[in-house]
């Protein structure tokens, strides 16, 4: 991913988690980054927890995104 664009996803999600938890710029840019930085284990961890036993293949978990923009 270009570094532009990782960084203009990182600043959006930030700012949402700004807005939504009223918390200070830096709390929310920390928040947002590692909430990027560990984007597959995220998508992993919430694909096991809401599918139970119907776990998602390995190979369609590297189609799966958690943000969209």
């Amino acid at each position: 991913m270009k570094p532009k664009i990782k960084l203009s996803r990182l600043m959006k999600l930030s700012w949402k988690i700004q807005k939504a938890k009223s918390c200070s710029r830096s709390k929310a840019l920390i928040s947002a980054w590692a909430i990027l930085d560990n984007e597959d284990l995220t998508i992993l961890y919430l694909s096991l927890k809401f599918n139970g036993d119907n776990a998602i293949p390995a190979k369609s978990l590297n189609q799966i995104s958690l943000f969209n923009f």
